[in-house]
């Protein structure tokens, strides 16, 4: 069983910045990879940013060059920097991780992060 607690969000304004954490607990091998989705309100969950314990990454197109995701294997936990933020970021942030890129089975409550024009 693996459980997921984010941590970070909040209200920023537009260009602003805010790291997300996400403190995982429970088998390492089923948070081979963990990633951070998004989704506002009235669309569907998106992909942000996913990195595997090797530490290689991949982001979405929306967030290339103002997102970083970063992890410390020692402590399960992943960090998402989000620079320059826009309000089109405005959004519920989720932690999500499993064994394999296409198998992530495991999802966190949820940080609210709110960019304000």
């Amino acid at each position: 069983q693996v459980q997921l607690v984010e941590s970070g969000g909040g209200l920023v304004q537009a260009g602003g910045s805010l790291r997300l954490s996400c403190a995982a607990s429970g088998s390492t091998f089923s948070t081979n990879v963990i990633g951070w989705h998004r989704q506002a309100p009235g669309k569907q969950r998106e992909l942000v940013a996913l990195i595997s314990k090797a530490g290689s990454t991949n982001y979405a197109d929306s967030v290339k060059g103002r997102a970083t995701i970063s992890r410390d294997n020692a402590k399960n936990t992943v960090h998402l920097q989000m620079n320059s933020l826009k309000p089109e970021d405005t959004a519920v942030y989720y932690c999500n991780a499993g064994s394999t890129y296409n198998i992530r089975p495991y999802w966190g409550q949820g940080t609210q992060v709110t960019v304000s024009s």
